[in-house]
């Protein structure tokens, strides 16, 4: 499959030494595109999926800086000449918390961490998106069709993401630019795992999520990648301003 073979320029993908990210790395790279990945802060990860993806280029970036982000993309567009994807999988890990013992200000900082975020990117690639008709996509998460209680920390701004991604849809599709979402439901890997590794969530959590799962299996970060590819590719052309779960039909 070479979706994106001979696409001018690069995809961008935010968080990249994430395992959602590095899988949609990965995947975009199979399929014919050249890769540009940012990451917060873990060099080591950085350079060694840079290392193995032969020729993709890493960045540390902080995406709650507006002006770094704004110089990130000029630099993306100056090394590469045009942005034809842009994917937003950077995200915090978010601890499993009713939303009454959230200290308010913990809730601005992963508004900015996730909402802000993700403006502060998108806003100063458009031009380069309007000129190669291209597609961004943000992985949120399915908790905003189906809320799983004390997810609320994750759910609330990553659902802010999902409205600004519909109007951004709805205000750029004049000029061909696409925007969706993909929303993972409980995963093997990426921000879960993490979940899973220090105790966040228990076993007795994990078995009640699987009985509230159709398919009663958690998904992985290669499903993600192809939900995000497919959203991201040509095959999606008449796509725009939807959002996919990912979640094993958790969501029904």
């Amino acid at each position: 499959m070479n979706d994106f073979h001979g696409k001018p320029g690069v995809a961008i993908v935010t968080g990249g030494t994430g395992g959602l990210g590095a899988a949609i790395c990965r995947t975009l790279a199979e399929r014919g595109s050249e890769i540009a990945f940012t990451y917060r802060s873990n060099r080591e990860a950085a350079d060694r999926l840079a290392a193995e993806l032969g020729g993709a280029v890493a960045d540390r970036l902080d995406l709650t800086d507006p002006g770094r982000s704004k110089e990130y993309v000029d630099s993306v567009v100056e090394r590469f000449g045009a942005i034809h994807t842009l994917v937003h999988a950077a995200g915090p890990l978010v601890p499993q918390q009713h939303l009454s013992i959230v200290d308010p200000t913990d809730f601005g900082k992963h508004l900015a961490a996730e909402a802000a975020a993700f403006f502060n990117l998108v806003h100063p690639a458009l031009p380069a998106l309007r000129a190669s008709k291209g597609a961004i996509v943000a992985v949120t998460t399915a908790a905003t069709q189906r809320y799983p209680v004390r997810d609320g920390l994750s759910a609330g701004p990553k659902g802010a993401v999902e409205a600004t991604a519909r109007a951004l849809a709805a205000e750029e599709g004049r000029f061909g630019v696409r925007v969706n979402c993909v929303g993972p439901g409980m995963l093997t890997d990426g921000m879960a795992a993490d979940l899973m590794a220090n105790g966040d969530l228990d076993e007795r959590a994990l078995d009640a999520a699987r009985r509230a799962i159709p398919l009663r299996t958690f998904g992985s970060a290669q499903d993600i990648a192809e939900a995000v590819c497919f959203l991201a590719s040509d095959r999606a052309g008449f796509i725009s301003g939807q959002k996919l779960d990912v979640d094993g039909g958790y969501g029904v």
